[in-house]
């Protein structure tokens, strides 16, 4: 056969298949089971709540955290490493609370700051979050060294290293929260105001999904965990078993802060691992179920931002060394009076060993 002969056999059967596809047409039964969930629009009492808790955790949380700072920047008294730490959790905290004003914006009209913001405020979330345990994870370290292996901790050096654990820290949080960068300003499909949202590529999105958020919980959430209860654990059964147990009250405002961090993060630890299985169909769920965990994200999210002004509130009401130094640099503030910088220079010296401010 001619390489003409075959040219035309082979465009009689081309024809001939799309001429049999033409006219045979199949029909399918469709299953609202494969369709994608329509986002279900909050009640417009529940959109105000959020945008007023959302402004009134950055009310409180703002002021709370800098005077916190101030407290512990211009104390006289030696710095101890977990006093170290403590600054810098505020620093994250505050830092939180900054971005809250464009969420609650965002919750009114939808996203109307661009891209960039998008991205950035996401990234400063992600960063305080990171910073924020691995801070106190440090806070729980620094405890065990001073109370459970006081003759290989020495002071200076522990000081030293606290510096340099702060930097690491920080910088290891922006690059943990570079996922952030996913983060863009996009209008659904389906219509409706403008989302700062994650959005990945469709054919790896849920390779991508799964990598962040499992980088999110495992080392923001999960191994940070264990190590600050196996810490806690060793050292509060070392100091029941230690005279001098008022020595060490410091350790009620710590355990405190981190009683308060798995408060307010772990609901929404636990809503996101139950939304990537869904979204990874590593379970099976019906669009009821998918609306209720996107409602769930929604409130565990709020409540997670509430811990950006809870550990000042805490060192108000627990700690009752810093309201001691908060009363000093009040006074401070209003001019010296006499006798009060003897009885505090005495204070500070009672005070500046152990357990440093808190």
């Amino acid at each position: 056969m001619t390489e003409l002969e075959q040219s035309i056999a082979l465009d009689y059967v081309y024809n001939s298949a799309n001429e049999s596809d033409y006219f045979n047409i199949t029909y399918f039964d469709l299953n609202s089971n494969t369709f994608s969930c329509a986002a279900q629009p909050l009640y417009p009492g529940a959109v105000i709540f959020l945008c007023v808790l959302h402004i009134a955790i950055f009310l409180l949380s703002v002021p709370g955290n800098l005077l916190v700072g101030l407290v512990i920047g211009f104390s006289h008294q030696s710095l101890t490493p977990s006093d170290v730490y403590l600054f810098h959790l505020t620093v994250a905290d505050g830092l939180l609370a900054l971005t809250l004003p464009f969420w609650a914006a965002a919750t009114l009209h939808g996203w109307i700051f661009g891209d960039f913001l998008c991205k950035f405020l996401n990234l400063v979330m992600e960063a305080s979050f990171y910073t924020s345990i691995l801070f106190l994870v440090c806070i729980s370290v620094d405890r065990y060294l001073v109370i459970v292996r006081p003759t290989e901790s020495r002071k200076g050096r522990r000081r030293a290293c606290s510096w340099v654990a702060c930097t690491f820290i920080w910088a290891l949080g922006g690059a943990l929260s570079l996922p952030a960068l996913f983060n863009d300003a996009f209008t659904p499909l389906s219509g409706g105001p403008t989302k700062c949202a994650e959005r990945f590529d469709l054919g790896s999105a849920t390779h991508w999904r799964l990598a962040t958020r499992g980088l999110r919980h495992i080392l923001g959430f999960l191994l940070p965990l264990v190590i600050m209860v196996a810490c806690y654990s060793i050292t509060v059964a070392r100091l029941l078993h230690t005279r001098g147990f008022q020595k060490h009250r410091a350790m009620r405002v710590i355990v405190a802060v981190v009683i308060a961090f798995l408060l307010c993060w772990t609901p929404f630890h636990m809503t996101v691992m139950a939304d990537t299985l869904m979204r990874a169909k590593l379970v099976r769920f019906d669009c009821a179920q998918r609306n209720r965990v996107d409602l769930a994200l929604q409130v565990t999210h709020s409540l997670a931002l509430l811990h950006s002004f809870v550990n000042p509130v805490l060192y108000a009401f627990v700690g009752e060394k810093f309201r001691g130094n908060l009363g000093a640099l009040v006074r401070k503030s209003r001019g010296p009076e006499r006798g009060s910088s003897s009885r505090f220079s005495r204070s500070t010296s009672q005070t500046s060993e152990g357990n440093g401010l808190l």
